[in-house]
């Protein structure tokens, strides 16, 4: 089984026990992170979408992703400007999906 979520103007595909880079979030307590935002299940029945559905998560690390470089150019012009980009991350570990009162934790 797994869920679709949004964070940080995202879509991720997430399931018990994956390991996940999303955009920077501040951590609860604990390092806990919760996901309110479900945007799809799936489980036995097929695809749905839940009425109430979470995704528990606990905060692994912090870090910046790979310089992007951004070339600006126009021909004939003399113009050229380079800039780069690192965009920061947190990365955490999804524990568990709970939907309409049943809980979906990863295999230990």
């Amino acid at each position: 089984m797994y869920a679709v979520i949004r964070t940080g103007g995202k879509q991720y595909r997430v399931a018990p026990g994956d390991v996940v880079k999303i955009e920077k979030t501040e951590a609860g307590e604990n390092g806990a992170v919760e996901f309110a935002e479900v945007l799809a299940f799936a489980g036995e029945n097929g695809i749905s979408k839940p009425a109430s559905a979470k995704v528990r998560a606990t905060v692994l690390g912090e870090g910046r992703g790979e310089k992007i470089l951004v070339f600006h150019y126009k021909r004939k012009k003399q113009y050229k400007k380079l800039q780069g980009h690192r965009q920061d991350y947190t990365e955490v570990r999804i524990d568990a999906i709970e939907v309409d009162g049943n809980s979906y934790s990863a295999a230990k």
